[in-house]
């Protein structure tokens, strides 16, 4: 036992007292509306908070760890003393390399941290340089995408709790691999959320996924704290190189300073605290260069963002694909125009939007390694009616085009676990909320979501099933079998091409230089010296490029002025003179 300070942040009940272990102690109330105790308690004690007359055991919004699920007491919680052995990790920028997302529960059939740190050697292998996790924050229920975080600061326990995931970024440390942690702060779950309880969490506003988070109106400090003390802590306590950021454009600031600059100047103290990197990507669907460019110079100032015109520029122009948010894509005029300026939309109409978009990229001052390019993501597949990937649609040479494209740009570039060998596995949308109304909700919801669009509603998989979840896993057998194999050969030459090439580094736009026949289907796509000239169509293909072949997908024919290039295949040329 030991003397244990106690306290939480309650504005709203006129009482507060603290469960220890089932043993109930008053708490003090501050000026400030922070409630404190303190209690002997043991290093794992379990406790809780009692708000006002009524007996319920809340857990603590900043709870540490939740080892009976989010609606339980939480414990006290820290690393041992020996669990960190990356004394010696000097981390990385994630600018240019060559990331990894990846579902813990979905990853290998055990879905935990320590098998996945069975898995790490084969991404290292593969020429990886960052993995990113999808949200590990506590939610309720066993198995779920994460998004529906309730308690931002514990662990989720079936992956292993805070106790794995400290084994899990320790070994990707002395693997050399730097650790990206997916955060949620635009909502909170539907399940467990007892913020609202302790003080003004909420918003009156709303965003797709539920109520918006309290950062702009009365009593909003104190959430703004919230939010920056977690993010601070899965880089500090947990040592993540940095933070991917969820819909950022759900976080609805009409404050002077924007809570993701004040994000950013806190990261960036903590990076100089800790002596090395650390970095925050947004996803973001504003298509505004403002989010990537430095505080000093008028912007939000995160390291990167999620490009999602440059995933809808390259699918649709491989695959032909053109409903929804593909309407205004599929040509490889816009295929070119997308990877020579960053955004698609920059101040052009949006057709799925009904109305103007996005705002012009300054390519002469914000280089492409701020933008990140992807063939697919957890979105991209998930929010699909049945959750199909590339690979259950497209030809294999189809798949190594679209790798081409992304591997080969000047931008950052990020894989979808198993893409890099044509997973059959899909990534489905999957929940296991207990409560049955929230179940059925979710189910039908789902159904009657895609019903909307034409699909028969018995086709779509039910998220609380727990069969949907299992399908959804990959299976790494498929690594070693035949064309999936040799994607994944290719993949892996593709970023050792990337990492070794010196013209692969630059990473300004200006310097891109891209050629293409819309009819005959060629798209060469040149860095410097090297050329990556693809086949979109089924037939053979004469491009106007030369050269020496230095890495292809099928064999192509190089005469004098063109090269053959076989039906849906890729090939990257060095060309002299």
């Amino acid at each position: 036992m030991a003397d244990h300070e106690f306290s939480v942040w309650a504005p709203r009940p006129e009482r507060v007292r603290l469960d220890v272990d089932g043993a109930l102690h008053p708490m003090t109330r501050g000026d400030d509306d922070w409630w404190h105790a303190r209690v002997d308690a043991a290093p794992d004690a379990r406790y809780g908070f009692v708000l006002d007359d009524d007996p319920t055991v809340l857990p603590d919004p900043r709870s540490p760890r939740q080892p009976g699920g989010v609606h339980e007491r939480s414990q006290l919680w820290s690393p041992r003393a020996d669990a960190w052995t990356d004394d010696g990790w000097q981390g990385r920028s994630i600018e240019g390399a060559v990331i990894y997302e990846l579902h813990i529960g979905t990853f290998t059939t055990e879905g935990t941290f320590d098998s996945a740190i069975d898995k790490l050697d084969q991404l290292v292998e593969l020429g990886v340089d960052f993995v990113e996790v999808m949200p590990v924050n506590a939610f309720s229920g066993t198995h779920g995408w994460g998004y529906d975080g309730v308690l931002w600061y514990a662990v989720h326990e079936p992956y292993g709790g805070p106790d794995g995931l400290v084994r899990f970024v320790d070994a990707c440390h002395a693997r050399g691999l730097g650790v990206l942690i997916d955060a949620v702060f635009n909502h909170l779950g539907p399940s467990g959320n007892y913020l609202p309880k302790y003080g003004p969490y909420l918003s009156t506003g709303s965003n797709p996924w539920g109520e918006s988070i309290n950062i702009a109106d009365a009593g909003a400090d104190q959430v703004r704290r919230y939010i920056l003390d977690c993010a601070l802590r899965w880089m500090r306590d947990f040592h993540a190189d940095g933070l991917r950021l969820d819909a950022v454009h759900a976080l609805v600031d009409t404050t002077a300073v924007h809570i993701l600059e004040e994000l950013s100047a806190e990261t960036d103290a903590l990076s100089t605290e800790l002596g090395h990197p650390l970095s925050l990507v947004a996803e973001s669907d504003m298509n505004d260069p403002r989010l990537i460019t430095p505080r000093e110079q008028g912007g939000l100032g995160m390291t990167a963002q999620w490009d999602d015109d440059i995933h809808h520029a390259i699918h649709s122009a491989v695959s032909g694909e053109r409903q929804g948010y593909y309407g205004d894509f599929g040509t490889l005029a816009t295929l070119a125009d997308t990877l020579r300026h960053g955004y698609f939309h920059a101040g052009t109409y949006s057709s799925f939007r009904g109305r103007r978009h996005g705002r012009p990229l300054d390519t002469a001052t914000i280089p492409a390694t701020r933008l990140l390019a992807y063939t697919l993501t957890h979105d991209q597949v998930g929010n699909r009616a049945i959750g199909d990937r590339p690979s259950q649609n497209l030809t294999t040479g189809q798949l190594a085009v679209k790798a081409a494209l992304a591997l080969g740009s000047p931008y950052t570039a990020m894989l979808f676990m198993g893409e890099e060998w044509a997973s059959s596995s899909p990534f489905q949308f999957f929940s296991s909320h207990p409560e049955p109304e929230l179940a059925r909700a979710t189910a039908e919801g789902r159904k009657r979501e895609f019903a909307e669009h034409g699909w028969d509603a018995d086709e779509i998989p039910d998220p609380q099933d727990p069969a949907t979840f299992e399908r959804s896993k990959l299976d790494w057998a498929e690594t070693t079998e035949g064309d999936h194999a040799r994607l994944r050969a290719f993949y892996r030459d593709l970023i050792a091409l990337r990492r070794d090439e010196p013209d692969m580094a630059d990473p300004w736009l200006d310097h891109l230089r891209v050629e293409f026949d819309e009819n005959a289907g060629w798209f060469v796509m040149h860095r410097g010296a090297l050329a990556i000239a693809c086949n979109l169509r089924a037939e053979p293909v004469d491009a106007p490029v030369t050269g020496e072949v230095v890495l292809a997908w099928d064999t192509p024919s190089v005469g004098e002025q063109t090269t053959t290039l076989p039906g849906h295949s890729v090939a990257v040329l060095r060309q002299t003179g």
